[in-house]
């Protein structure tokens, strides 16, 4: 009996990089940075996965697709690992995702990494005005606020004067 060869983490990586956030479909949850690691084990692949945020609704949609992903890609045991610990962050969002985000109309975060004065903590309460947001539209430096909270928590509404267009705005966590 010829035993079937074991999967390889780097293949099963470009299997995941095809399964799309299902709340910003334009990003893979690679792109995302919420696969964390990806284990080849005697039982079976475990994919590692970091949500968002805690309370993110899209969390079991994204562990069926990539059971259903890498179960196509041939593998028969997946499991997937959610851990909470360390909190998932926008700098783990590659610069490819960043740029999907723009194209597809969303403001992406800035990077946070190196910043000192950055409060690890999301603020609910606006003490100082939030820092300009670019329009992912025309480029404008310049825009406005309209809502804190937006479709999802993770993200905000903003309205560029220059072109009169409004626009999500991804949260940097």
């Amino acid at each position: 009996m010829v035993k079937a060869a074991a999967p390889v983490a780097g293949d099963l990586w470009k299997v995941l990089e095809g399964v799309l956030d299902p709340e910003v479909p334009v990003l893979s949850v690679v792109d995302l940075g919420i696969v964390r690691d990806v284990r080849v084990t005697d039982d079976g692949v475990e994919v590692v996965v970091t949500p968002t945020y805690s309370g993110c609704p899209a969390v079991k949609v994204i562990e069926r697709d990539i059971v259903g992903a890498l179960r196509r890609a041939g593998v028969a045991k997946v499991r997937v690992r959610t851990e909470f610990a360390p909190a998932w962050t926008t700098d783990w969002m590659s610069d490819a995702a960043r740029e999907k985000l723009r194209a597809y109309g969303i403001a992406p975060p800035r990077p946070r990494v190196g910043d000192a004065d950055a409060d690890p903590l999301v603020q609910l309460l606006r003490r100082q005005p939030p820092p300009a947001v670019p329009c992912p539209w025309c480029g404008a430096a310049e825009t406005e606020l309209r809502s804190a909270f937006g479709p999802t928590a993770c993200k905000s509404i903003r309205y560029c004067p220059g072109c009169r267009q409004p626009f999500e705005a991804f949260k940097a966590l």
